[in-house]
């Protein structure tokens, strides 16, 4: 398996959900959003999460993006900042049907496109409706810090400019896995299908 660092991106304001922390939601009676992100991200030499400041697990980095709340592509430049692998997953924390298997698939396809020339510089998913999710995926370290560079600001600045010039492989991920949490009647649906995943769990390790 290769190594790789991870960007956690765990601000934003939560407008559609009232301006709450969507990072603190709870997921489940012991899981929040940003628990169920670094859960995926468990194997990375190195994490660092990028929101206001909160309790994080020991060894994990915190910082913010700079200014505060100046969008996704302002975090993962100050997220950036303190990676150090060749690979760097870059995962936003409102989904938490993601699970670690389907880092290891992005990584694992990443790998299969090193012979390459020029190589694929990340790989995402896409979800069932061709959308990519440029949040959940891993890029190459160094083509991520040039794509940033060529930006005249973060702050502001959309995702989609962000990767528009990278070279990126793509892979189908199912429409659960890509939900994320935007509004409360999304997160009542994710809890819903968690509950469901955990009751089958337990009812298989049960069965005799």
């Amino acid at each position: 398996m290769y190594r790789y660092d991870a960007i956690v991106l765990a601000g934003g304001r939560g407008r559609r959900l009232g301006g709450v922390d969507k990072a603190a939601l709870q997921v489940t009676s012991d899981q929040t959003l940003l628990d169920s992100a670094l859960a995926v991200v468990r194997e990375a030499e190195r994490v660092v999460v990028v929101g206001p400041p909160r309790e994080l697990p020991p060894g994990v980095l915190q910082t913010m993006e700079s200014p505060p709340g100046g969008g996704p592509v302002a975090a993962l430049a100050a997220g950036l900042q303190h990676v150090e692998d060749e690979l760097t997953a870059v995962l936003a924390c409102d989904m938490p049907l993601l699970q670690p298997r389907h880092l290891n698939n992005l990584i694992a396809r990443l790998g299969s496109e090193d012979s390459l020339s020029p190589p694929v510089q990340g790989a995402l998913l896409v979800d069932p409706d061709g959308r990519r999710q440029p949040l959940a995926a891993v890029y190459r370290t160094a083509a991520l810090r040039a794509a940033v560079a060529r930006l005249p600001t973060v702050s502001g600045a959309a995702i989609r400019d962000l990767i528009e010039p990278l070279t990126l492989a793509e892979l189908a991920a199912d429409s659960e896995v890509t939900l994320d949490c935007d509004t409360w009647e999304q997160l009542t649906r994710v809890r819903a299908l968690v509950d469901n995943r955990r009751q089958a769990t337990s009812d298989e390790g049960g069965t005799t």
